[in-house]
């Protein structure tokens, strides 16, 4: 076992803005999480892992340009995914990776990275383990520049129908299974 504040302080020193932006918006998504998984035991998850990764899925964000989450990278939001998902290979979390990289929206398929031309690598991003869901699902209750909101479900299907349908029946599956 590790300590996920151990990786975060590497990128984030503890007096940034952005550190208390990522800290608090991670540890949302963690207890979400984690409270998910405690009402499901039959999925037999991996809470260690849940609380681990979950901590970490947005370690990439100081690498985009976000002055509103007090970022100010040269990448586009969109690839604080797969970009932290690097870091995480790098410290040797490939399983924390997958997370990081899965975690955006629903998840992203490589159909509409061609369609909508979107600058991320050509490969699918789609959540798939149980653990990757949960968190994914967790996710979109909380936002980097509402802390301490907790979005309602019918405001993320809106958010979520801004980008597909699709998106908006895999968020009403995940809701029915989760909840």
């Amino acid at each position: 076992m590790f300590n996920p504040h151990e990786i975060i302080e590497k990128y984030y020193p503890k007096h940034d803005d952005i550190h208390y932006v990522l800290i608090t918006h991670s540890e949302q998504v963690r207890n979400k999480a984690l409270e998910i998984a405690s009402l499901h035991p039959e999925f037999d998850l991996d809470l260690e892992f849940i609380s681990e990764a979950a901590m970490l899925h947005d370690i990439g964000v100081f690498l985009c340009d976000a002055e509103r989450i007090h970022c100010y990278g040269k990448h586009k939001y969109i690839e604080h995914g797969y970009l932290g998902a690097d870091l995480l290979r790098a410290e040797g979390l490939h399983r924390h990776a997958l997370v990081a990289e899965r975690h955006t929206g629903v998840g992203i398929s490589l159909e509409l990275i061609e369609r909508r031309q979107l600058p991320l690598p050509h490969r699918d991003f789609l959540p798939i383990s149980m653990e990757e869901q949960v968190i994914c699902y967790a996710d979109k209750f909380f936002s980097k520049t509402q802390l301490g909101n907790v979005h309602s479900v019918e405001r993320i299907r809106t958010n979520l129908s801004h980008h597909s349908e699709i998106d908006v029946l895999k968020f009403d599956l995940w809701h029915k299974i989760f909840q």
